[in-house]
């Protein structure tokens, strides 16, 4: 996979600053390839379940939105003009494997980019309580992607 340019990157980190739910979020870009992305979301109390005197885990949808934001961004990269993309989630599965209870990294790749559908594959870690990053969550999405002149 290749760094996008520059101005292609500037494209897409101006999504997130622009959008008040991923910005409510605190999403981070840490990596945008073409295909690929990896964003982080910190801890934050208020993403996690309400459990009375159990630990605080981070609520699932949480890791479902970064499954299904992730890949968007990986599909985003795929097109000529990242920003101005047309998209949209057709379907989102996604498999919890354990409780997150620290920041949350995904790193989503595009399985396919065709003409008009799009698949990635997403995977959600967490830092877990005995230190090591473990994965909490991984997904796949499918995307009707509109390419100009399809």
């Amino acid at each position: 996979m290749s760094d996008l340019s520059p101005a292609e990157r500037s494209q897409l980190e101006a999504i997130i600053g622009e959008h008040g739910f991923f910005s409510w979020l605190g999403i981070e870009i840490e990596t945008i390839e073409h295909g690929r992305v990896v964003l982080r979301v910190p801890y934050d109390e208020k993403f996690t379940n309400l459990v009375p005197g159990g630990e605080a885990n981070v609520h699932g949808g949480v890791a479902a939105t970064l499954v299904d934001t992730a890949s968007g961004f990986a599909l985003r990269s795929t097109f000529e003009n990242p920003q101005g993309a047309a998209l949209t989630t057709t379907d989102l599965n996604v498999s919890y494997l354990r409780p997150a209870t620290d920041d949350l990294t995904v790193e989503a790749e595009v399985v396919r980019a065709g003409g008009s559908m799009g698949v990635t594959d997403a995977t959600v870690s967490s830092i877990a309580p005995n230190g090591e990053e473990k994965d909490v969550a991984v997904g796949r999405t499918s995307y009707r992607l509109f390419r100009e002149g399809r």
